[in-house]
Formats: structure tokens, sequence, C-alpha cells
């Protein structure tokens, strides 16, 4: 059965430079290479989910420039339902600058667009989040958008998995409406107001509500209730890891019928094929690579 999964969030530009490395402030240094390639929050996760076979709609926005015509004429092209996204009059796209060194990567946003995805918006779009098996979304939207977007989930019995990245504080009500959070340490820590520095578990178990913890190569910890539950990541050799998360939210809302524990698994297992290739949305598997890849 094909899976219904709405995103809501930003579609960027990425305007990667590989380099050998990350340079110090004040520094020029010479790059590798340079590619401008599509990206975004939203748009990764409703590629990776597209990809991995479910039907998608996306629900955000683009200016009215050469971007937003490359951004929106990609999309199309990877089956994504594009009903709910604006194109907006004199107003650029989103644009993410982002230095990838050794496998890791620095990334600045310039929302651009992005800024103007409003609450109406998500309402505007309530017949969709109605036929949907999960919701996405992240933080590179107006954090009222993302309250917006859990509210109708919730008042619809809708599952909304809520990726908290760029990492900002939010009211333990608002964190409570999701019905999975998944960060980082760092972005669990800035949302719960707490020390990065202090034990993942104990913050964990600080949440409101379930957790999704991802860790990089380490995989993924998740908790419902009780005590954290890891599931190890896929030894590979790292080449991006750009969209990597993007990819991991994307397939844990595919699978998530399955259950959270297979779909954590199979969530990691995809982000560990989508390090392996350059490019976030160029590097996302899809349902038979990550089938084979479980296999072996």
């Amino acid at each position: 059965m094909t899976r219904r999964i709405v995103v809501v969030g930003s579609i960027n530009m990425d305007l990667v430079t590989q380099a050998p490395r990350f340079p110090q402030p004040g520094e020029t240094l010479l790059g590798d290479s340079f590619v401008s390639v599509p990206g975004g929050k939203g748009a990764n996760q409703a590629v990776a989910a597209a990809r991995l076979g479910a039907e998608v709609a996306l629900v955000g926005a683009l200016g009215r420039d050469a971007f937003g015509d490359r951004l929106h004429a990609g999309l199309l092209a990877e089956g994504v339902d594009l009903q709910h996204v604006q194109r907006l009059e004199q107003q650029a796209s989103g644009t993410a600058s982002i230095t990838v060194a050794a496998g890791e990567n620095q990334i600045i946003v310039v929302p651009a667009a992005n800024s103007r995805v409003a609450p109406a918006h998500v309402e505007g779009a309530r017949e969709a989040f109605s036929r949907a098996d999960a919701v996405l979304v992240q933080m590179e939207i107006p954090l009222d958008t993302v309250e917006a977007t859990l509210r109708l989930g919730r008042r619809l019995g809708v599952p909304v998995i809520l990726n908290p990245a760029p990492a900002r504080p939010l009211p333990a009500e608002c964190l409570a409406l999701a019905r999975y959070v998944t960060p980082n340490q760092h972005e669990l820590a800035t949302l719960l107001g707490a020390d990065p520095g202090e034990d993942f578990h104990a913050l964990m178990r600080q949440a409101p509500g379930p957790i999704v913890l991802t860790r990089g190569s380490e995989g993924a910890w998740y908790r419902e209730e009780g005590d954290p539950v890891h599931q190890p990541g896929f030894a590979v050799e790292a080449v991006d890891s750009t969209g990597a998360g993007d990819t991991f939210n994307g397939a844990l809302a595919v699978f998530l019928h399955e259950g959270l524990p297979a779909a954590v698994r199979k969530a990691c297992a995809a982000a560990a094929l989508a390090v392996t290739r350059l490019g976030a949305q160029q590097g996302m598997p899809r349902a038979q690579e990550l089938d084979a890849f479980l296999a072996r």
C-alpha cells in the first residue's frame, strides 16, 4: 500500500563548495569544486520519501526566479505534488551556502521565500493532511507555521514528525503536539534549554514526548517510554553528510506504519546510503537500493 506523506518546509538551492578543510575566520582558502544543487529541509525530506515509494505533497514557497524555476522543475521530476507550493513575486528563493570538508559540512541558510510560508498556507492544505499517513515539518520556516502544522495534525489525528532543525527553543506544550521529535543532541539541548554537554540519555528523558535522537555514524536512539533504545548505524565510507538527516526523516515517515523499531532501522540504513554520495537529494536512495542494502 502506498503511503501518503505531507511535508511542510523549506525549499532551497544549495550552493556547495568542496574544500580540503574549513577556513579559519578571516582566511581565504582555495576550494576543490563548486556545484549548485536542489536542497532545503522540506524539499529534501519530500524527495527522500518520494524515492522510497511514498505519495508526497509538499507545502512551501518559491520565488519567481531562476533558482525557483529549477527547484520547481526538479521536484516535479521526483514526483512530488506541488499544488501547495506558492510562487511569490518579487521574492527570492531560499539558498543554503554549504562548505564540505572531510565528509562534514558547515551551512548558512538564507530563508527568503521560505519565511513567507504562513499558518494560512498550512490550513489551505487541510485536505492533503486529512488523507496523510504522516506529516513532516522542520524549522527553516516561521515558528507559528510549525505550530500550526502540529496543531492541525493533532486535530485531524495524523502523526506529525517534528525535525527541530535549525534548533530554537519551543514551549513544552508545542513539543508535546508532535508524535515524534527527531533532533540530534545539540538540537535537543536547545529545544529544552539545557546544556548540550549533558548526557543525551538524560536529555531524552526530559523531553515531553517520544524522541528519536540521531547520532550520525553511531545510528539513533529512540524513546517512547522507559529507557532509550539504540539502533546502531551502518558502516559506510562517508563522502558528504549533507542531507543525511533529511533522508533519515523522510524514511522514518514512510516506514512508521511498520512500528518505530523497524522504521528507525530503515531510516538509519537510508541515511547511511545517502552519505556515500555528494549532494543532498542526489545521494538519497530509492526503495530498491534500500532493500538491497538491508539484504546485505
